[in-house]
């Protein structure tokens, strides 16, 4: 490991309980947080965290979070039903930013929230957690109201498999992670560069492009190194993730999804062949399944011209 990553770790890493949310809501002052859940058939799930969210973190005596918005990706389920219900504004993905087509995928998504809220620190919630905690927010909120110099934070945890401590992050372990310690050593120190509850900067997000699939929490984790550096990148321990693991087939696509992401940004040139082949038994044997590997990127948000208009109104 890199000198300068060791050094990153011990001035960058922090556990939850290292910011007391007293001292946490002490800092906020006049600066505005939105939480975002990015949610796509998540019933099951999705009510409780919002419900977690409002009952510890929006009451009177605790107004950490101004803003809480399930952003729907075109759910076929009750998914909008239920976060409405438990207390979140939600917005369908189609009704922002109607002038450009929405695409499917999780970065799509994502990216259109910035338009669709108005906080100084914007928070990614994943929608399908199990036993969720507040802390997966203020943890990573925390040094962003308490640290000036810190503009992006990404939450780290343990990740089991079913009852195996320690085992999920499968795409993470084999994909992920020997590709930043690769091409980009200074981002070894992530424990999740993968994780999707992060936390950062409005100013810095919307300055940064968002690839519109699996390849977004890599892309942005790459972007915000090259654009305000290392030093301004931290991590916090928030406990344990518990969520609802895929199969190995979309963990294939969401691999290609990242390998694809990270070739773009060392080369910025494309991909030979944008496709994945995968194999699936059916009644006649193994049957090859192709799928296009996300290729489109969105442009940072700050050069969208709606977005623009409504920073100057």
């Amino acid at each position: 490991m890199l000198e300068e990553v060791e050094r990153w770790l011990d001035r960058r890493s922090w556990s939850v309980a290292d910011r007391p949310l007293e001292r946490v809501l002490a800092a906020k002052r006049n600066t505005k947080v939105s939480v975002v859940l990015p949610a796509l058939d998540e019933e099951a799930t999705v009510g409780d965290i919002v419900a977690v969210i409002r009952r510890e973190l929006m009451s009177e005596a605790v107004p950490l979070v101004d803003e809480l918005v399930v952003l729907d990706s075109g759910s076929t389920d009750r998914t909008a039903e239920v976060a409405a219900a438990a207390g979140a504004r939600v917005v369908a993905r189609d009704a922002v930013l109607p002038r450009i087509p929405a695409v499917p995928g999780k970065g799509e998504v994502l990216w259109r929230s910035l338009m669709a809220t108005t906080g100084d620190v914007v928070c990614f919630v994943d929608a399908d957690l199990r036993d969720f905690s507040a802390d997966f927010v203020s943890g990573i909120v925390g040094p962003l109201l308490t640290d000036p110099d810190v503009d992006f934070v990404k939450a780290m945890y343990d990740r089991p498999f079913g009852d195996t401590p320690g085992q999920g992050g499968r795409v993470t372990e084999l994909v992920a992670r020997p590709l930043l310690n690769l091409h980009w050593p200074q981002l070894a120190g992530f424990v999740q560069p993968l994780g999707g509850e992060y936390a950062a900067r409005r100013s810095l997000l919307e300055r940064l492009p968002f690839p519109v699939g699996y390849g977004v929490e890599l892309g942005l984790l790459v972007d915000a190194l090259h654009t305000v550096g290392l030093d301004a990148l931290a991590q916090v321990d928030v406990g344990v993730r518990k969520h609802r693991h895929q199969d190995g087939l979309a963990l294939g696509r969401m691999a290609a999804a990242i390998y694809r992401t990270a070739q773009l940004r060392l080369s910025r040139g494309h991909l030979v062949r944008p496709r994945l082949t995968q194999f699936e038994r059916g009644e006649k044997g193994f049957e090859p399944r192709t799928y296009a590997v996300d290729t489109e990127e969105r442009p940072p948000m700050a050069e969208i011209a709606e977005y623009a208009r409504r920073r100057v109104a």
